[in-house]
């Protein structure tokens, strides 16, 4: 996600790859990246660390503790910190870092193409022109939301930050029902993916719900009507609500990795 952010901002125009440091451990995929020019590559932590206006945070959550005591003595106590790692509350990074103006952030992967869902708060310390400047960084990703409470960042996670596997699961149990229905593997991909291309675009063109456009489909007595019977009877909707509950639940039990 990180490279997603590097890639986002030099294609938007945003800033040019002499503004942007990025730092990685991994000398196979700092090599990677000095290859595909997206600024400059650092292995280490150092000095220019606080030559930074921003400092974007994108490690894996099980890593923050590393993170954390690596950085800290290169930090600038006037710089934003924008976290997007799952779980991980904006007071223990403050509080490890040493900092005060932390902004976190869920995003998700479709921001890849910029298509992606980001929802973020931030510290009482971040001025309204520096949240602003972050939201448009943002927004060179995809659509952004910006929430009051920080607990509704967990809630984006387990929504829209985990949702894409939800859409995929969807798609691939549609994909193998279509083989077996006859359909060769390519057939079965196409008529699933253009099956979702097609309905959320049609539900972003008209002011119309999920039910209305649900009652629309569905015949009285017909096929549609049958599927989703047996999926009422199955009570899928709520195996759903349950696994984005699970989901929550695991965004909540990160935050307890560092406190």
């Amino acid at each position: 996600m990180g490279k997603t952010y590097a890639k986002s901002f030099i294609h938007a125009s945003i800033c040019t790859q002499d503004q942007l440091i990025i730092l990685e451990k991994s000398e196979e995929k700092a090599a990677s990246l000095r290859e595909q020019d997206l600024g400059t590559i650092e292995g280490t932590p150092g000095p220019y660390i606080k030559e930074a206006d921003l400092i974007i945070l994108a490690v894996k959550p099980q890593d923050v503790n590393k993170l954390f005591d690596s950085l800290k003595p290169h930090v600038g106590t006037q710089q934003v910190y924008l976290s997007i790692m799952a779980g991980i509350p904006i007071k223990a990074i403050a509080k490890n870092m040493g900092v005060s103006k932390v902004i976190r952030a869920m995003p998700n992967l479709p921001a890849q193409i910029g298509k992606g869902m980001t929802v973020f708060t931030s510290s009482d310390a971040v001025t309204r022109i520096e949240l602003v400047m972050v939201q448009n960084l943002l927004n060179a990703t995809g659509k952004t939301i910006y929430v009051e409470f920080e607990d509704q960042i967990d809630a984006a996670t387990a929504i829209s930050g985990s949702g894409p596997a939800y859409v995929f699961y969807f798609m691939q149990t549609m994909i193998e029902s279509a083989k077996k229905l006859g359909f060769n593997k390519s057939q079965a991909e196409i008529m699933s993916i253009q099956t979702f291309a097609g309905a959320v675009d049609l539900f972003n063109k008209y002011n119309f719900s999920c039910e209305e456009w649900i009652q629309m489909v569905a015949s009285r007595g017909g096929t549609t009507e049958a599927a989703l019977n047996s999926f009422n009877k199955g009570e899928v909707n709520l195996d759903i609500d349950e696994g984005i509950k699970a989901a929550y639940n695991r965004a909540s039990e990160l935050s307890k990795l560092v406190q």
